[in-house]
């Protein structure tokens, strides 16, 4: 189940991206849109923190789901 979270949480940011692309173009009000590019950051830096591993070689992913 640990292993899903991140791909679901990719696939949010990358939804996310695409819609302020979307909403940008169709002139949706550019506060929202940059949230929108904001939250998919927070998103993708949370993977990133989740995924990458350490000195030792383990990343939190893995530590959780032992």
């Amino acid at each position: 189940m640990t292993q899903v979270v991140p791909s679901l949480l990719m696939l949010a940011a990358i939804a996310l991206v695409i819609g302020a692309i979307v909403g940008w173009r169709r002139g949706m009000a550019p506060k929202k849109v940059g949230l929108m590019v904001l939250a998919a950051l927070v998103m993708f830096a949370n993977v990133a923190i989740w995924t990458i591993p350490n000195q030792r070689g383990e990343s939190l992913v893995t530590q959780t789901a032992e």
